[in-house]
This record gives structure tokens, sequence and C-alpha cells, in this order.
């Protein structure tokens, strides 16, 4: 299908997920690069809600950073599976068609939660999952909806999809920065991820959008990095005081509800697409800690 392109057409953003972390931040991005955009107000599963505010907004792009993560972690989808369901795949589901309906390419932030380390991809070994695999890891309820939603939306050609994982800003002091939260851990364990750097990834996703690009995309710095050595550059950049203890798998196992994904993805179509794109580790030293670093005395 044929989408505006970028030029002929002036862009008009509309964003859902306003009270979200991601939602928020796409808004301040649009205010910075002068982007005309509007904050969605009808409900994902509400078809006819999301019919008048296309109508209303006349968008050229449309972004989804709604969703439902649980509060204060995904264990909280466990315990409220209908209401998960009903925001991640009904919601989600109903805005893509809507969407394909009206002729618009959506952005959905989705998440690479979706993949656990096997003996095809094992830890530590460089070899990560690509675009084209299909998810082997559904422990989670949470996991599970977002792997169903994946799936269904392969079908859609006007839709994009970012699989975020473990999303980390510059913003210490935000309780959903996956930095935050394992500083804030009384134990934490030592696994290589890949995560996603916001302040380096998201102008990406709006670059995206001006390029009309769809299908799948792996929406992670390239590389991965290990729970220590991300606490190593927070003490080294951040405070010089700061400790923590480490305890296993089936340690932790044993104080959440639902198993959580280690995995590597590869960001390879990711860095093709953007060649400036850092390693995980590089992308955090320069948006993250550096901004954030301590004075020196």
């Amino acid at each position: 299908m044929g989408f505006p392109v970028h030029g002929e057409t002036p862009l008009k953003f509309l964003i859902y997920g306003r009270t979200g972390w991601i939602g928020g931040l796409l808004g301040s991005l649009c205010r910075a690069q002068q982007i005309p955009f509007e904050y969605g107000s009808g409900r994902l599963e509400n078809r006819a809600s999301l019919q008048a505010d296309i109508a209303a907004v006349k968008p050229t792009h449309v972004f989804n950073a709604a969703g439902v993560t649980g509060r204060p972690n995904v264990d909280w989808c466990e315990s409220h599976k209908v209401d998960t369901i009903r925001t991640n795949v009904v919601g989600t589901l109903t805005l893509a068609d809507v969407c394909l309906h009206n002729h618009l390419l959506l952005l959905n932030y989705a998440t690479g939660c979706i993949f656990e380390y096997d003996s095809a991809h094992p830890l530590a070994s460089g070899i990560g999952f690509n675009e084209h695999d299909s998810p082997n890891f559904t422990a989670s309820f949470y996991s599970k909806t977002k792997a169903m939603v994946e799936d269904l939306l392969r079908n859609y050609d006007n839709v994009c999809t970012l699989r975020v994982r473990m999303p980390i800003s510059s913003d210490l002091s935000n309780p959903r920065n996956f930095i935050t939260k394992i500083t804030r851990y009384e134990k934490v364990v030592d696994i290589p991820n890949s995560m996603t750097v916001l302040d380096e990834l998201l102008p990406i996703s709006i670059e995206m959008a001006k390029r009309n690009l769809t299908g799948i995309w792996n929406f992670t710095n390239p590389g991965v990095v290990s729970h220590n050595e991300i606490l190593e550059m927070y003490r080294e950049y951040v405070d010089p005081d700061f400790t923590w203890t480490n305890f296993t798998l089936e340690e932790q196992a044993k104080v959440i509800v639902a198993p959580r994904s280690n995995n590597e993805l590869d960001a390879g179509k990711l860095k093709k697409e953007f060649p400036q794109l850092l390693s995980i580790k590089d992308s955090l030293i320069q948006y993250v800690f550096k901004p954030n670093q301590r004075a020196q005395l």
C-alpha cells in the first residue's frame, strides 16, 4: 500500500499513550522538532473512538505507545489477564485495523521480551534472534499476549513493529527506567541482555515514520550489556559509593510471580538502515551516564 511521501504532505502525528513514558517522550521530541502532533483521546479497544480521532486529527502517521505492562511490574498481568488482553491484544489489533482502513502507517512500540536464550542462540554467543524468528518465551502472560499480537500484526502491511527491550533513558529518576529499577532492587541477577536507549532510538523511530518503514524491527542497540556492567558504569559515573548484591535466577524465581525474558536481539537490520546507531555500551555512556556524571571535585 502507498503512504504519503514525506515532503509531499506536511507531517502530522497521532500518538496514543499520552500518560505513558514513551508517549510522553515522543510528544517532547515532536515539539523539539516542530512536528505537529496530537494525542489520541480514544480507547484502543473502541473502534468508533479511534475513527473519531483520525477524522478530527487527520494524521499522516499514527504511533502506538499505549499498552499494559503492569504496575509495579509485569507480575500484575498474571492476575489481570482480561485487562491485559483488552489493551495489548484487542486494542492493538483494532488500532492496526483502523489505520489500515484509513491508509495510515502505524508505528507500534512492541517488546523484544518474547525470546529467551536457547541452544540456537546461546548466552554470550553473540548470536541474536532476528526479525524472522518466532517467539520462544511465553512464560509470562504479558509476553504471551505480546507474542500473539506480533504474529498477527505480520499480516498488516501498514504496521511497523518496534521490539523494545529493557528501555533506558537519561532520566535516572524515572521509576520505569531499567537502570533506576536495578539500582533500587535489593538483589539483581547478572545476565547479558539487549536493551533500548530511548534517548538515541526514539528520534530514530520518528525518522522511520518519515521513511514509511514497515515490518518487524529489533529496536535495540547492537550488542548486549550485563546488569553488573551497567551498575559498574553507574558507580563510575554517578555514585562512587553505590553497592549491590547479586543472586541467581533460581533465587530470583522465588520472589517473582512470572519468569523474566533474557535474550540477545540481532540489531543488524536497524544498524544497516541507520549506520550511526551506537552499540549498547557506547550509547549508555554517551546518552545516559555522561549527562548524569557527577561533578568532578
